[in-house]
């Protein structure tokens, strides 16, 4: 049996991110996928799996190491893969460099979105977050708002300086408020755990993008946020119990489950419905994006062959 092993670079050079929309759509209207999180610790060290099966595309089980004392060995904090398994028979079909299914999984879950819910004449974009994420966003809220003015925004100005000398006509935000209330789609990815997006900056019209929160702990939008905004998550089942942005103010009864209008799976509401509301997006991954993301890129790469 000879197994597919695709790498970031030569495997990246084949994608396209409306053609990574174009697989999410599909991937949705299959069966549910059936989706399991698996944690192994030792000490600060931790090994995620994260499996996903949906009946038609496959299964796939990502697999990501986090050491933290690797920096300062000179290596890499997280590694990992993504086995990708055949639907018919089980067998696996690729092995994937796991920091590309990342990257195009978690900026084409947003973009997914916002092409639903922002405005289609959206012309400024803020990205909050000058990291690994930010540039991938840029890039991939390129591809749908060819004529978009984009800036970003960063606690540490020179990393916003860095990213801006790599994005083509990207210029720096320095002060957040300003670029939050001038903006028609703010896009966020930070660390932050105590909320940094402020209800009372929104305006209608926005769409709003929240990734960085992936714990129980971490917000990145506050309770007027969520109360001004038509909310949208991507899974019900990644979001709702396991992420501080919906589960925090659910416990608290600052929003009602009936609040969280759709999800993914439910394509007849997730629309935006006038121009003047504010929609937000809760970014939450999902074993069930990996599998599609990287049957996309394998589709991709045979294709090419």
């Amino acid at each position: 049996m000879t197994i597919t092993i695709i790498p970031f670079d030569e495997g990246e050079r084949h994608l396209d991110w409306l053609g990574l929309c174009d697989a999410f759509e599909a991937g949705h209207k299959l069966p549910k996928a059936e989706i399991a999180d698996n944690f192994l610790y030792r000490d600060r060290d931790t090994m995620l799996n994260r499996a996903a099966w949906i009946d038609g595309l496959g299964m796939a089980v990502k697999t990501a190491t986090i050491f933290p004392g690797n920096p300062a060995k000179g290596a890499p904090m997280i590694n990992g893969a993504v086995n990708l398994y055949d639907d018919a028979g089980g067998t696996l079909a690729a092995l994937v460099d796991f920091h590309l299914v990342t990257k195009w999984k978690t900026a084409g879950d947003s973009l997914y979105a916002a092409r639903k819910l922002a405005r289609p004449d959206s012309e400024n974009i803020l990205i909050v977050g000058a990291g690994t994420v930010g540039h991938s966003l840029f890039d991939a809220y390129s591809a749908a708002f060819p004529n978009a003015r984009f800036r970003v925004w960063n606690r540490t100005r020179a990393k916003a300086e860095a990213m801006a000398e790599t994005c083509p006509g990207l210029r720096v935000a320095d002060d957040l408020e300003r670029a939050v209330r001038d903006a028609d789609i703010v896009t966020s990815a930070t660390m932050s755990t105590d909320p940094i997006l402020k209800g009372e900056w929104l305006r209608p019209g926005q769409h709003i993008d929240v990734i960085g929160a992936y714990r129980p702990d971490m917000r990145e939008v506050d309770d007027t946020a969520l109360t001004r905004a038509r909310v949208f998550v991507d899974s019900y089942d990644t979001t709702v119990g396991h992420i501080g942005e919906i589960k925090i103010p659910l416990e608290a009864g600052t929003i009602s489950r009936d609040d969280l209008i759709a999800d993914h799976y439910s394509p007849s509401g997730f629309t935006r419905t006038g121009d003047d509301e504010i929609t937000l997006f809760k970014n939450g991954g999902g074993a069930h994006l990996d599998l599609m993301t990287s049957r996309y890129i394998l589709d991709a790469w045979q294709s090419a062959r």
